[in-house]
Protein backbone atom coordinates (compact mmCIF):
# COMPACT_ATOMS: atom_id res chain seq x y z
CA UNK A 1 0.00 0.00 0.00
CA UNK A 2 1.46 3.09 -0.85
CA UNK A 3 2.17 6.43 1.58
CA UNK A 4 -0.88 8.21 -0.49
CA UNK A 5 -3.25 4.69 -0.17
CA UNK A 6 -2.54 5.18 3.65
CA UNK A 7 -3.19 8.83 4.16
CA UNK A 8 -6.79 8.29 2.52
CA UNK A 9 -7.38 5.85 4.83
CA UNK A 10 -7.15 7.85 7.48
CA UNK A 11 -8.56 10.79 6.54
CA UNK A 12 -11.73 8.26 5.68
CA UNK A 13 -10.30 6.55 9.86
CA UNK A 14 -11.60 10.18 11.07
CA UNK A 15 -14.32 11.52 9.01
CA UNK A 16 -16.84 12.15 11.22
CA UNK A 17 -19.94 9.94 10.69
CA UNK A 18 -22.84 11.12 8.38
CA UNK A 19 -26.31 12.55 9.69
CA UNK A 20 -28.93 10.47 8.60
CA UNK A 21 -32.48 12.20 7.74
CA UNK A 22 -34.41 13.65 10.55
CA UNK A 23 -37.41 11.55 10.98
CA UNK A 24 -40.70 13.19 12.91
CA UNK A 25 -42.15 11.48 15.36
CA UNK A 26 -44.89 14.49 16.70
CA UNK A 27 -46.36 16.95 14.66
CA UNK A 28 -48.40 19.45 16.23
CA UNK A 29 -51.91 18.21 16.78
CA UNK A 30 -49.72 15.26 18.39
CA UNK A 31 -47.86 17.68 20.61
CA UNK A 32 -51.33 20.02 21.24
CA UNK A 33 -52.75 16.74 22.17
CA UNK A 34 -50.03 15.38 25.18
CA UNK A 35 -49.94 19.12 26.30
CA UNK A 36 -53.97 18.68 27.00
CA UNK A 37 -53.36 15.07 28.66
CA UNK A 38 -50.58 16.81 31.23
CA UNK A 39 -52.88 19.65 31.67
CA UNK A 40 -55.48 17.66 32.82
CA UNK A 41 -53.23 14.94 34.50
CA UNK A 42 -51.65 18.02 36.76
CA UNK A 43 -54.97 18.86 37.91
CA UNK A 44 -56.34 15.47 38.65
CA UNK A 45 -53.03 15.02 40.93
CA UNK A 46 -53.41 18.34 42.90
CA UNK A 47 -57.14 19.10 42.52
CA UNK A 48 -55.78 22.71 43.88
CA UNK A 49 -54.54 24.83 41.03
CA UNK A 50 -54.56 27.64 43.61
CA UNK A 51 -51.58 25.66 45.08
CA UNK A 52 -49.63 25.15 42.23
CA UNK A 53 -46.54 26.82 40.22
CA UNK A 54 -45.79 26.43 36.77
CA UNK A 55 -42.10 27.11 36.27
CA UNK A 56 -41.12 26.51 32.83
CA UNK A 57 -37.04 25.63 31.82
CA UNK A 58 -35.47 27.71 29.52
CA UNK A 59 -35.74 27.77 26.65
CA UNK A 60 -38.58 25.62 24.64
CA UNK A 61 -40.06 24.61 28.29
CA UNK A 62 -40.96 28.26 29.20
CA UNK A 63 -43.13 27.81 26.26
CA UNK A 64 -44.67 24.76 27.00
CA UNK A 65 -45.27 25.82 30.35
CA UNK A 66 -47.61 29.17 29.47
CA UNK A 67 -48.68 27.06 26.81
CA UNK A 68 -50.22 24.48 29.80
CA UNK A 69 -50.71 27.68 32.01
CA UNK A 70 -53.51 28.96 29.16
CA UNK A 71 -55.12 25.16 28.90
CA UNK A 72 -55.41 25.30 32.63
CA UNK A 73 -56.80 28.85 32.52
CA UNK A 74 -59.52 27.11 30.29
CA UNK A 75 -60.50 24.37 32.82
CA UNK A 76 -60.19 26.49 36.45
CA UNK A 77 -61.99 29.66 34.76
CA UNK A 78 -59.64 31.66 36.22
CA UNK A 79 -55.77 33.22 35.01
CA UNK A 80 -52.79 31.02 35.61
CA UNK A 81 -49.63 31.94 34.74
CA UNK A 82 -46.21 30.04 34.05
CA UNK A 83 -42.59 31.62 34.81
CA UNK A 84 -39.49 30.90 34.06
CA UNK A 85 -36.57 29.39 36.24
CA UNK A 86 -33.07 29.97 34.16
CA UNK A 87 -30.83 26.84 35.67
CA UNK A 88 -27.44 27.99 34.03
CA UNK A 89 -25.10 29.11 37.36
CA UNK A 90 -26.23 25.57 38.44
CA UNK A 91 -25.62 23.45 35.58
CA UNK A 92 -22.72 20.77 36.21
CA UNK A 93 -20.84 20.80 32.82
CA UNK A 94 -19.82 25.05 33.33
CA UNK A 95 -16.03 23.83 33.51
CA UNK A 96 -16.15 21.62 30.44
CA UNK A 97 -18.30 23.97 28.24
CA UNK A 98 -17.97 27.88 27.23
CA UNK A 99 -20.19 30.05 29.32
CA UNK A 100 -23.84 30.11 28.54
CA UNK A 101 -25.66 33.63 28.22
CA UNK A 102 -28.07 33.52 30.97
CA UNK A 103 -31.51 32.97 30.63
CA UNK A 104 -34.69 34.96 32.41
CA UNK A 105 -36.22 33.98 35.95
CA UNK A 106 -39.46 34.83 36.30
CA UNK A 107 -41.21 33.34 39.31
CA UNK A 108 -45.21 34.46 39.30
CA UNK A 109 -45.74 33.77 43.11
CA UNK A 110 -44.03 32.60 46.15
CA UNK A 111 -43.56 28.80 45.97
CA UNK A 112 -42.80 28.42 49.58
CA UNK A 113 -45.59 26.00 50.66
CA UNK A 114 -46.61 25.67 47.00
CA UNK A 115 -46.33 22.46 44.83
CA UNK A 116 -44.23 23.35 41.69
CA UNK A 117 -44.25 21.84 38.50
CA UNK A 118 -41.21 22.05 36.87
CA UNK A 119 -41.74 21.85 32.76
CA UNK A 120 -39.15 21.21 30.38
CA UNK A 121 -38.99 19.95 26.52
CA UNK A 122 -36.83 16.75 27.37
CA UNK A 123 -35.71 14.77 29.44
CA UNK A 124 -32.19 13.16 28.92
CA UNK A 125 -29.77 12.65 31.47
CA UNK A 126 -31.54 14.39 34.41
CA UNK A 127 -28.93 16.57 34.62
CA UNK A 128 -30.95 20.03 33.74
CA UNK A 129 -33.69 18.95 36.03
CA UNK A 130 -30.89 18.38 39.23
CA UNK A 131 -29.45 21.84 38.34
CA UNK A 132 -33.45 23.10 38.48
CA UNK A 133 -33.70 21.89 42.01
CA UNK A 134 -30.52 22.96 43.44
CA UNK A 135 -31.60 26.97 41.58
CA UNK A 136 -35.28 26.05 43.49
CA UNK A 137 -33.18 25.88 46.76
CA UNK A 138 -32.39 29.53 46.31
CA UNK A 139 -36.29 30.94 46.16
CA UNK A 140 -37.46 29.14 48.93
CA UNK A 141 -39.01 26.14 50.64
CA UNK A 142 -42.03 24.18 47.93
CA UNK A 143 -44.35 21.78 49.72
CA UNK A 144 -43.34 19.70 46.51
CA UNK A 145 -42.12 19.43 43.29
CA UNK A 146 -43.11 17.72 40.16
CA UNK A 147 -41.84 17.39 36.87
CA UNK A 148 -43.60 17.51 33.50
CA UNK A 149 -41.73 16.45 29.92
CA UNK A 150 -42.97 16.46 26.43
CA UNK A 151 -40.60 13.75 25.93
CA UNK A 152 -38.59 11.28 27.74
CA UNK A 153 -36.17 10.03 25.63
CA UNK A 154 -34.51 7.62 28.56
CA UNK A 155 -30.29 7.02 28.79
CA UNK A 156 -30.74 8.69 32.92
CA UNK A 157 -27.58 9.50 34.32
CA UNK A 158 -29.39 10.44 37.71
CA UNK A 159 -32.07 9.11 39.69
CA UNK A 160 -34.35 11.54 38.32
CA UNK A 161 -38.35 10.52 36.91
CA UNK A 162 -40.62 12.31 35.71
CA UNK A 163 -44.03 13.25 36.95
CA UNK A 164 -45.88 13.75 33.39
CA UNK A 165 -44.99 12.40 30.29
CA UNK A 166 -46.44 12.97 27.18
CA UNK A 167 -44.45 10.83 24.60
CA UNK A 168 -41.69 7.91 26.05
CA UNK A 169 -39.17 7.82 22.85
CA UNK A 170 -36.69 5.21 23.53
CA UNK A 171 -33.46 6.31 21.64
CA UNK A 172 -29.67 5.38 21.14
CA UNK A 173 -27.32 7.88 22.53
CA UNK A 174 -25.99 8.31 18.95
CA UNK A 175 -29.62 10.07 17.77
CA UNK A 176 -30.46 13.87 18.58
CA UNK A 177 -33.87 14.40 19.29
CA UNK A 178 -35.08 18.06 18.24
CA UNK A 179 -38.07 19.56 19.45
CA UNK A 180 -39.07 22.69 17.60
CA UNK A 181 -42.13 24.94 18.67
CA UNK A 182 -43.60 28.01 17.41
CA UNK A 183 -42.69 30.27 19.23
CA UNK A 184 -38.86 29.95 18.57
CA UNK A 185 -38.95 27.39 15.37
CA UNK A 186 -42.07 28.58 13.64
CA UNK A 187 -43.24 24.94 13.58
CA UNK A 188 -44.73 22.30 16.80
CA UNK A 189 -42.59 19.07 15.54
CA UNK A 190 -40.02 16.22 17.45
CA UNK A 191 -38.03 14.71 15.13
CA UNK A 192 -35.45 12.18 15.66
CA UNK A 193 -31.75 12.47 13.50
CA UNK A 194 -29.72 9.72 13.82
CA UNK A 195 -26.37 9.01 12.26
CA UNK A 196 -25.50 6.84 9.68
CA UNK A 197 -23.72 3.85 9.42
CA UNK A 198 -20.23 3.90 7.66
CA UNK A 199 -20.89 3.03 3.83
CA UNK A 200 -24.65 2.96 4.61
CA UNK A 201 -26.85 4.84 3.02
CA UNK A 202 -30.70 6.22 4.76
Amino acid sequence: MSASDDAARADTLHEPPAAAAARTVLDDQDISRALTRITHEILERNRDSAGLVLLGIPTRGVHLARRIASRMSEVEGREITAGALDVTMYRDDLRMKPARALEHTEIPDDIDGKVVVLIDDVLFSGRTIRAALDALTELGRPKAVQLAVLIDRGHRELPIRADFVGKNLPTSLVERVKVSLAETDDLDAVSIQGVLPRGGGA
